[in-house]
């Protein structure tokens, strides 16, 4: 493997794994919020034991976010200075404000959600758990602003070699960015949503704290089912709008190598050859991929090799501008089908939530337990498709990714540096899910035997102590 390979390797690993904790973080303080909110409102304890039982997870997952970030800008540094060299003027911009603007708020109003329950009005506490909501959502459209960029380059022109910054508000109302962002913010939803649903059902299974993990199931259902369609009416824009930015995407996402008929077919599954640069089988749906791309059941679209030939002529015919086909296809139908999944499961859970006879359906329990996983795949594939389905780019149309890598890392400095990663990711994995299964079987009754700094109103005292 030569440098380039390995670079975007480590790439991949750091990126993917910290990845894992961003949505997790956001959802979980979000939802944080609304249970702090209902113990302001309604004066019930269970909802102070509920915000203090999942905020254990958000702050795990906030605290290795930080960490893994860490290693993710460091490796941007390390082994891609090319590229820092090239957009360091528009990639830096929005990373400082985030630093500086959104990470100190979410940092200074998490101190106050942690150590000022005893010294603040309840009210001042949930406002500081909202607050931090608003910090982790607005990182991520700090983070995601950046990204667009990459997708989609605006407001910037080229002087000696370098990427300019010409305008900060062209940068914010990127049109990748405006239907990248909430597509995200949908899914960091969606896996909080699982992550606490998947945890109550196991508890449910278990017979402990029937009423505490009935409540927890039922806020988290809403969101997941909420967060859910959300995600579909979002990626649906996000396609529509692939179709103007990056036609190649769009067509890798769909192995379509010769342009389509009119109306065009989705591809469903296929047997991709990628050296003959055919499909060798296909199951289709008729009109759908008319509909995806243009919300109409007609309209045709380029393929792969019409699409080649264009970019060959517009920037120059020594490069394949053709992504990996077979890992953009089947890495959006695999984030499409999880997807689907999570809102059919979310679907159930509210109705049986609804009728009040969640605690008698094992299937469903055993099922939505094991589901935890299925928003961490979906918005891992989701990323992938949006990265390797950019390739050869970093910067689509001005930069490549072989030109991004710094030339003076060797081969083995980034193996080096790759497996330190990964064997600190390996540990980190460990020792996480140790911490949250530790939490799962725990439950609230171990908030008895902490000692928190809570505040608990005296109507809720008596309660509390017994």
């Amino acid at each position: 493997m030569d440098v380039l390979v390995l670079a975007r390797i480590q790439y991949a690993i750091t990126t993917i794994f910290h990845f894992f904790f961003v949505p997790l973080s956001i959802s979980m303080i979000f939802l944080v919020a609304i249970f702090e909110t209902m113990y302001v409102w309604k004066k019930k304890k269970i909802y102070l034991d509920m915000s203090l039982y999942w905020g254990k997870i958000f702050l795990i997952s906030f605290a290795i976010g930080v960490v893994t970030g860490i290693l993710q800008e460091f490796q941007f540094g390390m082994n891609w200075s090319e590229y820092s060299r090239f957009m360091g003027d528009v990639f830096g911009a929005p990373l400082a404000v985030e630093a500086l603007l959104a990470f100190f708020m979410e940092s200074t109003f998490i101190g106050i959600w942690m150590f000022g329950r005893n010294k603040l009005p309840k009210w001042t506490i949930a406002l500081s758990a909202w607050l931090v909501a608003l910090g982790t959502s607005l990182s991520a459209l700090w983070i995601l602003a950046a990204n667009s960029f990459m997708q989609e380059p605006v407001g910037f022109k080229v002087e000696n070699g370098k990427a300019i910054l010409t305008s900060f508000t062209a940068l914010l109302t990127n049109p990748q960015l405006l239907v990248e962002y909430p597509h995200t913010i949908f899914g960091a939803l969606a896996t909080g949503g699982f992550v606490i649903g998947g945890i109550s059902t196991y508890n449910l299974l278990k017979k402990r704290n029937i009423e505490f993990f009935k409540k927890s199931f039922n806020y988290a259902m809403v969101v997941a089912c909420v967060a859910g369609f959300g995600l579909i009416f979002s990626g649906h824009t996000q396609a529509q709008h692939l179709m103007k930015s990056q036609p190649m995407k769009m067509a890798a996402s769909e192995a379509l190598w010769e342009d389509s008929g009119d109306p065009a077919a989705w591809t469903l599954i296929g047997g991709i050859d990628t050296d003959k640069k055919e499909n060798k089988w296909e199951v289709n749906i008729p009109y759908l991929l008319s509909y995806l791309a243009y919300s109409e059941f007609d309209g045709s679209v380029e393929g792969l090799k019409t699409l080649q030939a264009k970019y060959e002529k517009l920037y120059g015919d020594n490069i394949n501008y053709i992504p990996p086909v077979k890992t953009v296809f089947w890495s959006f139908r695999i984030m499409a089908g999880f997807g689907g999944l999570m809102v059919l499961l979310s679907l159930i859970g509210l109705w049986f939530a609804n009728r009040g006879t969640i605690t008698n359906q094992k299937w469903f329990l055993r099922s939505m337990t094991g589901a935890i996983v299925l928003p961490f795949i979906a918005n891992t594939t989701g990323w992938i498709m949006t990265e390797i389905g950019r390739q050869p780019w970093t910067v689509f149309g001005y930069y490549t990714t072989a030109q991004s890598v710094s030339p003076n890392v060797s081969k083995g400095q980034l193996l080096f540096s790759t497996i330190s990663f990964s064997s600190a990711y390996v540990i980190l994995t460990i020792i996480i899910i140790m911490m949250v299964a530790r939490i799962a079987k725990e439950g609230p009754d171990a908030l008895l035997k902490e000692k928190l700094d809570t505040k608990v109103d005296l109507m809720d005292k008596e309660a509390f102590e017994k």
